[in-house]
């Protein structure tokens, strides 16, 4: 009893749950049954509307995506393509579709695929973007690709480097060079750098524009050693550390290294054999040099490029004067540089020495800067002040250049300057900044070079 009470109650419970066209249809039926009762017998009697609804799993055609999403015919061409693609697989008696179908249709709803907004994080965006290629989503694929591109810096350029290639994205791949070439210290002393595979491994240190002391490059051969050995399961020790290298430890060029970094780093590291060691003291100071299995040829590096902004310089018998004031001047670029430097004018009264503090913001937060001291001639040519590393800039963004000289002589100054200037394939844009307290301005003053790599 307690079982039909259940039931009846079910039955009860969705018999309230149902449109009133379902409704209106049984209460037909049941007038029906009622009014031919003589005929009860040859006419078969309709289930009861729990009945109907218990089996409806079992009796409903299961919908797929394109019947609920139905797909719109498109008013361009496209339609034409994808009508052709499918005759000439029926006229080649090709019953199963070729895997790249899906490219065949601008959208995703239109490749039967669930979609919602794209919501990518640096955490996932890797595995997104693998998904995206076993499944063929060019879009979705692009828009991983966009956001890596643009969360792209030395930290990260290394692996991303490695992914890239494993991914087949080329455009990609040539924006992580980039990153890599101009702030390779900082992309080899990143963790990231320990991530790479050797293969990764043995294109970086075989790359002639990599812009990093060869001491450096050293330095991270081992450190990625050190946790490949951790990978391999192998003792750490110095044989392990040559072992895991191969032969990529010939592509570090030590015999370009400065003599003191050689002499106190790479010749009491022990991975290099005692004969190697003297072979490579005798390649600095004999007249004949042994052969050498490493590399003896420097790097290219990168070439700077300037970015000169006034048209001509001049000095006064009051100008220009510093006492520790601030020049400051904005600037923005159409496609993303690495700030290496600025040009600054020197002493217009003869030989001087200038103590100059620069500095990168963006924003108020400083990006980069650096305390260093210079020697100027006394001509009224510009001469180079160094950041540590080189910064990176992002397109379309304003960011302010600054110095604070220090210097008890008059020094030029520029005169007739330009808001706008075409460096290359780099456009930069100049205008005034409110942390300017020295005079400098887009028409004169100081920091009359920009100096970067592109």
């Amino acid at each position: 009893m307690v079982d039909d009470k259940e039931k009846n109650m079910k039955c009860l419970t969705f018999f309230l749950m149902l449109p009133e066209t379902v409704k209106n249809r049984s209460k037909k039926s049941s007038k029906k049954t009622n009014t031919s009762s003589s005929s009860s017998s040859s006419i078969s009697k309709l289930p009861p509307v729990c009945y109907e609804i218990i089996t409806l799993k079992t009796k409903k055609k299961k919908k797929m995506a394109a019947d609920i999403f139905p797909r719109k015919k498109p008013a361009n061409s496209s339609s034409t393509t994808v009508q052709q693609y499918h005759q000439q697989n029926l006229s080649n008696n090709n019953l199963i579709p070729a895997p790249n179908w899906q490219g065949l249709y601008p959208t995703i709803r239109e490749r039967y695929i669930y979609c919602d907004e794209i919501d990518l994080a640096a955490d996932t965006v890797l595995a997104t973007l693998y998904a995206a290629k076993k499944y063929i989503v060019p879009h979705l694929a692009r828009a991983c690709v966009n956001f890596l591109e643009t969360s792209l810096s030395a930290k990260n350029a290394c692996v991303l480097l490695s992914q890239s290639c494993l991914f087949e994205e080329p455009d990609l791949t040539q924006r992580c060079w980039e990153v890599i070439d101009a702030q390779a210290e900082l992309a080899l002393k990143s963790e990231g750098f320990c991530d790479i595979d050797f293969q990764t491994l043995e294109s970086i240190l075989r790359r002639e524009t990599l812009n990093a002391k060869e001491i450096v490059v050293f330095e991270a051969a081992l450190n990625w050693a050190e946790v490949e050995c951790q990978r391999q399961d192998l003792a750490l020790s110095i044989e392990n550390k040559r072992k895991v290298l191969g032969k990529a430890l010939y592509l570090i060029r030590i015999p370009t290294m400065a003599l003191d970094d050689f002499a106190n780093g790479a010749a009491q590291s022990g991975v290099l054999t005692l004969n190697e060691t003297n072979d490579i003291f005798l390649w600095y100071t004999a007249a004949k040099k042994p052969e050498l299995q490493f590399v003896s040829k420097a790097r290219k590096g990168l070439v700077p490029q300037r970015c000169h902004r006034f048209q001509s310089c001049a000095y006064r018998s009051n100008q220009w004067r510093y006492r520790g004031r601030c020049d400051s001047i904005q600037f923005a670029v159409d496609k993303r540089v690495f700030i290496a430097g600025f040009g600054l004018y020197g002493s217009s009264c003869g030989s001087a020495e200038y103590s100059a503090k620069i500095e990168l913001k963006r924003q108020g937060v400083v990006l980069g800067q650096n305390l260093s001291k210079y020697f100027s001639d006394g001509s009224s040519s510009t001469f180079p002040v160094w950041f540590e590393y080189p910064v990176q800039i992002e397109p379309d963004t304003f960011y302010t250049a600054s110095v604070i000289l220090d210097g008890n002589e008059l020094s030029y100054f520029g005169q007739e300057g330009m808001t706008e200037v075409q460096c290359g394939k780099v456009t930069v844009q100049f205008q005034c900044s409110s942390d300017s307290t020295n005079g400098t301005g887009v028409q004169g003053g100081q920091i009359p070079e920009l100096i970067f790599y592109a």
